[in-house]
């Protein structure tokens, strides 16, 4: 069976999480740093996520502290959640090959005339 490309944001999440364990706005502020903009996770997409890539034991929860009386959650990229991100590279690098070679086969097709 083949296995679903990873979703952008939980790519995204994943690859913020690999530098280190991080809270919830941290992870926010991130994504949108990673992605140039184009991800902008709301509060509750991210929780759900995070919840959903915890059950799938891609994350941990690293560590919970208390500030300004609020309950902040540190989440970690687990073995199994790095071999995931590593896979979904590896994935994206041969697509990358893949697409540079049909457009180098398109510019010398363009170049020699044949249409």
């Amino acid at each position: 069976m083949t296995k679903r490309p990873m979703r952008e944001p939980t790519f995204l999440i994943l690859s913020v999480l690999a530098q280190g364990p991080a809270h919830g706005y941290a992870l926010i502020t991130e994504t949108k740093k990673l992605s140039g903009g184009r991800v902008a996770l709301q509060p509750g997409t991210l929780y759900t996520a995070l919840d959903r890539l915890k059950e799938e034991g891609l994350i941990s929860v690293a560590r919970e502290e208390v500030v300004d009386s609020r309950l902040r959650r540190y989440y970690e990229l687990t073995d199994v959640g790095a071999g995931e991100l590593g896979g979904e590279i590896a994935r994206l690098e041969s697509n990358v090959v893949a697409a540079k070679a049909s457009l180098k086969i398109r510019s010398a097709r363009l170049a020699g005339g044949l249409a």
